[in-house]
């Protein structure tokens, strides 16, 4: 498997993961719409998507030597 193979299948798990949370807690969505137009709740929406990502593709990697 190649490494963009692997990241493609990453992102559509992140993107069906997404969809998924978004059907099973609606609450969820309307929260995301209130951080999108409320600033003050927008940070906590951007740091709770950063570390998913950073967990996704960044946690455990080997750094390079």
């Amino acid at each position: 498997m190649t490494s963009r193979s692997r990241a493609a299948i990453q992102a559509l798990c992140l993107v069906a993961l997404g969809m998924l949370l978004i059907g099973i807690f609606p609450r969820a969505t309307r929260f995301a719409e209130m951080a999108a137009r409320e600033l003050r709740y927008l940070w906590w929406l951007t740091l709770m998507i950063g570390v998913g990502i950073w967990l996704i593709w960044g946690y455990g990697r080997k750094p390079k030597e």
